[in-house]
């Protein structure tokens, strides 16, 4: 196993749970495709995204250039979170969405698969490091003092600003070696060996959990547990004393 495509993590945490939530649909779409897609950071929706590739560098002979492989990562964020009503409401926008869970490690695995030889050279994976203004820009006048090669550039994009550390992200990166040119990326995945618990939003109400855990059960096939979120429940034994 060669631990150098795992970016901020130890090795203790590479079997560790990391969870996505997404809307019934696509979910039923990584179930009917088997297909697992990460998009461009272009399109994530914070706009600082990817700022060291998209900003100007400055060569050895002082020469400014732009890196030529900027839009070239494609990559898909969980989280380590496992209950978050922020995270809930971002992406369940609707209260119908669902909470998937993995390791680090399985999702890693399946990205690599496919890759064979190139393994090594195009797929991380990482947990986000969040930093102030300051700490940013020296990270960015830093990375590359060992040289352009492919970890740093993908720990370009494994850092965040504070005001996003309640998301405590990991990321899953892939590098296009050929230039390609959708957003998206696709590989194949078999999703009951990458995703073993599913968690309905907290929001739906009690008289459709069943029903939604019925239709997920015939539509996917899916043989694991699959249970609704008691984030909002109140703790059980709540009487309090008077006198």
């Amino acid at each position: 196993m060669n631990t150098k495509n795992y970016i901020n993590l130890q090795a203790t945490e590479f079997d560790g749970y990391i969870y996505r939530v997404m809307p019934l649909g696509r979910f039923y779409e990584l179930f009917a495709n088997k297909q697992n897609v990460l998009v461009r950071p272009s399109k994530w929706d914070d706009p600082f995204e990817n700022f060291i590739l998209n900003a100007p560098a400055r060569l050895a002979d002082g020469t400014i250039a732009k890196f030529a492989f900027n839009n070239d990562f494609y990559g898909q964020c969980w989280t380590r979170q496992t209950s978050s009503d922020a995270i809930w409401r971002i992406y369940s926008p609707d209260k119908t969405g669902v909470r998937v869970r993995t390791t680090i490690r399985n999702l890693l695995t399946g990205l690599q698969a496919p890759l064979g030889d190139w393994a090594h050279k195009q797929a991380f994976i990482g947990k986000v490091q969040y930093m102030g203004d300051r700490k940013l820009v020296e990270f960015g006048n830093k990375v590359f003092r060992g040289g352009l090669h492919v970890r740093a550039l993908a720990e370009t994009l494994l850092v965040k600003r504070n005001a996003f550390i309640h998301e405590r992200e990991v990321r899953l990166l892939y590098l296009e070696k050929n230039k390609g040119k959708q957003d998206i990326y696709a590989y194949s995945v078999d999703p009951h060996a990458l995703i073993d618990q599913i968690m309905i939003d907290p929001r739906l109400p009690l008289s459709d959990v069943n029903k939604v855990k019925d239709e997920i059960r015939r539509r996917t096939g899916f043989k694991g547990r699959i249970m609704r979120s008691l984030l909002y429940a109140p703790p059980k034994d709540m009487i309090f004393p008077i006198g």
